[in-house]
């Protein structure tokens, strides 16, 4: 696949086969969207949410970004998680990173000039490194960037949690998951590293009072 046209000749070739299948379902779909799943993940191309875990359109809720970061100066990021939990009212959100992740591997190398807006994104990575580094740098150099990883993705779920939008909605009654999931390019398969919800004691420092 190595044109536009290409694409759009997929695209033909995919609505005829959906159609064929079910007449009605793109007029279903252009009707209204009901997710259960808010999904952050990252924008490499072999990691498709859909496609990973065999879901249809309408069913994921979908925002991508390098490393699959939550950041929490980004509008573009909190607009889709306000969206999501209060006009959506997804019932979970999943941060789906990747072994193998391109971000993760290049926060470990010194700045390159040349990425000077990317070098702002992987600052906040590199963070994670510092606030890890002592278990980083005792584990065989290996498995090291895997467990960048995997922390990688846990403090991008805390990060959720620590958000006045999950806490509000907590304290509401919407009481949405939050889960951290690992995908192995290697062999296709999703692992769970670590799930929080509505009676996860919230650290004080980040607890919204109101």
């Amino acid at each position: 696949m190595h044109t536009p046209e290409k694409l759009l000749l997929e695209n033909k070739a995919w609505s005829s086969e959906i159609t064929q299948k079910n007449p009605e379902f793109f007029t279903a779909l252009a009707a209204e969207q009901k997710p259960d799943f808010l999904w952050i993940g990252c924008s490499d191309s072999r990691v498709p949410a859909e496609t990973v875990v065999n879901a249809r359109p309408g069913e994921i809720f979908v925002h991508r970004n390098i490393a699959n970061q939550v950041i929490t100066t980004d509008f573009n990021c909190l607009s889709v998680l306000q969206y999501a939990i209060e006009v959506l009212k997804v019932k979970h959100v999943i941060v789906c990173g990747h072994y193998g992740c391109g971000g993760v591997k290049a926060a470990l190398q010194p700045q390159r000039s040349n990425l000077v807006i990317t070098n702002k994104w992987l600052l906040h990575i590199k963070d994670i490194y510092r606030l890890h580094q002592d278990e980083l740098e005792s584990i065989d150099p290996a498995k090291k960037l895997n467990r960048f990883i995997e922390l990688n993705i846990v403090e991008q779920v805390y990060r959720l949690a620590h958000t006045s939008i999950i806490q509000s909605a907590w304290q509401k009654g919407h009481h949405p998951s939050i889960h951290g999931w690992v995908y192995g390019l290697e062999d296709g398969l999703i692992s769970e590293l670590i799930k929080l919800d509505h009676n996860t004691q919230i650290h004080p420092i980040y607890r919204y009072i109101d």
